[in-house]
């Protein structure tokens, strides 16, 4: 029985792809911040672990907990949405700990392991922003662009020890928590200068001609972790889709 880790299993597209990995036989460690009862279901196969990638401690508990796995799906992150010039640099960082550092010391913690067995899968999630930047998303676009790059230099890297490492980038999803850990409201992340050109920009987030839905990102990261091929990106939702194929027309 083959095992994955996955971050970020609270909700979204974590939970979503615990529940897949499950369904398909495999044993999951479901970790996130604080673990709670009744997202999944009881099983043997079944591992919910606390997990807070920033905290070197809880990283080396976590690893530990979970045994040897297969692969290891980076998944938990943070959003923010609001004009750079307002966001501050306190907030700034406590993302990119998260959504670029946090991804950066688990893969580092997981590697080892892979690296004595020659075997493994590494699958960074980051964002459809990174294909196409969107407004007032800059610092969480940065945080995933950085993500991109590490993760198509680390591919390189391990495969000559037969690890594979894959990105999933997912489009845009309503129905995600996308900024509930950043405690500051979005009024105070767009001063008056920025309110006319945000008010359309929002208004869009509200009625997109396109969504990313849970089961479309818990696919993709099924078909990155089971793919053989030298294939590093695996866009998940229409929308992610689309413009995966409109960056490859422009290139």
């Amino acid at each position: 029985m083959k095992t994955v880790l996955i971050t970020g299993c609270s909700s979204g597209y974590g939970l979503e792809t615990a529940h897949r990995f499950h369904a398909e036989g495999w044993s999951v460690a479901a970790t996130m911040r604080t673990p709670q009862d009744g997202l999944l279901p009881a099983s043997d196969r079944i591992r919910v672990l606390p997990l807070d990638v920033t905290d070197p401690d809880s990283i080396r508990w976590a690893i530990d907990a979970a045994g040897p796995v297969d692969a290891l799906v980076n998944n938990a992150g943070i959003g923010i949405v609001g004009a750079f010039e307002a966001t501050p640099m306190l907030h700034i960082r406590r993302l990119f700990e998260t959504n670029t550092f946090g991804v950066l010391a688990m893969t580092q913690a997981v590697i080892p392991q892979f690296r004595s067995r020659r075997s493994g899968v590494i699958v960074n999630v980051t964002s459809s922003a990174t294909l196409a930047p969107m407004p007032l998303a800059a610092v969480y676009t940065a945080s995933k662009q950085a993500i991109q790059g590490f993760t198509g230099s680390l591919a390189h890297e391990l495969a000559v020890f037969g690890i594979r490492v894959r990105l999933v980038e997912p489009g845009y999803a309503p129905s995600t928590r996308f900024a509930q850990n950043i405690p500051l409201p979005v009024d105070a992340l767009v001063p008056e200068a920025y309110r006319a050109f945000a008010a359309p920009v929002f208004a869009g987030f509200a009625t997109p001609a396109m969504v990313t839905r849970e089961s479309d990102v818990a696919e993709a990261v099924w078909q990155a972790v089971n793919d053989v091929s030298d294939r590093l990106h695996f866009p998940a939702g229409a929308d992610a889709v689309a413009l995966a194929r409109a960056a490859c027309r422009a290139d």
